[in-house]
């Protein structure tokens, strides 16, 4: 954990939609689609370019949690987005996977 990292704070607030060992899933407060959750894991890791760092359960684990948590929202059809730098629209330095369902109203359209 990362004291000055946003989403290390968040994964320590406990608002979370949903909560595993590990791993914590919010609601994105600039949601693209109707349904926007983001799952944040409590390693801190910048992005998706480190994801070598994890080991193979824990990378299972959080995709695991991934759909257990569009489940439990009623999301039959969604989308799973990892932005990796900020080339590719990064903006929290903290790994986390979006989740987007039902219409998509963003620029992730």
């Amino acid at each position: 954990m990362n004291d000055e990292c946003l989403f290390c704070t968040l994964y320590r607030a406990g608002d979370h939609v949903a909560s595993t060992e590990g791993f914590v899933a919010i609601r994105d407060i600039n949601p693209q689609a109707e349904t926007h959750l983001l799952v944040i894991p409590e390693h801190h890791i910048a992005s998706f370019h480190e994801i070598a760092q994890y080991g193979a359960d824990e990378d299972k684990r959080m995709l695991d949690f991934v759909a257990d948590v569009a489940a439990r929202e009623g999301l039959s059809d969604y989308r799973v987005v990892v932005n990796a730098g900020a080339g590719a629209g990064q903006t929290i330095f903290h790994l986390h996977w979006h989740v987007l369902g039902g219409r998509l109203t963003g620029r992730m359209a």
